[in-house]
């Protein structure tokens, strides 16, 4: 579990101090119409950094043997996992909105066990409430598949 817990503080320290490296560039000051890009993401991420340093230092004076993760632990996180990345590859050739339909169908019947009726009104209507969201209210394009060409979009 140390090891696993000094990795994560490791990852994420990596990552703040990009962002503050980034910040620094976009300018972190109080301009004449306010904080400059940078002003937010760098205090962010200046916390970030001071709550990885105190995960790190727990983790260091930790002397524990236990596992980060044991089989009967890795089971529901892969049953999540692989379903969520099938979905990102889908998203590449069908759009986002086909693939959310194809990922809560799959979910909800596979994991949740629902019956086909609500598993279809809720893979159907969920992608369309989402698709009037940001398509037509915010005009927000998403990615989109061969159905969204062939309806006009």
């Amino acid at each position: 579990m140390r090891t696993a817990d000094l990795t994560t503080a490791l990852v994420l320290m990596a990552g703040g101090l990009l962002v503050i490296w980034d910040s620094l560039r976009l300018g972190i000051g109080w301009g004449t119409d306010g904080p400059q890009s940078g002003f937010f993401p760098f205090w962010l991420a200046v916390l970030l950094l001071a709550s990885c340093v105190a995960i790190a230092g727990q983790a260091w004076r930790r002397a524990d043997g236990r596992p980060f993760v044991t089989r009967e632990q890795l089971r529901p996180v892969l049953t999540t996992l692989l379903p969520s990345l099938g979905f990102v590859v889908l998203v590449q050739w069908t759009g986002l909105y086909v693939a959310t339909a194809i990922f809560l169908g799959f979910y909800m019947r596979w994991i949740g066990g629902y019956r086909w009726v609500p598993v279809i009104v809720l893979a159907v209507l969920f992608p369309v409430f989402t698709f009037l969201v940001f398509e037509k209210w915010f005009l927000v394009p998403m990615p989109k598949g061969p159905l969204e060409t062939w309806l006009g979009y």
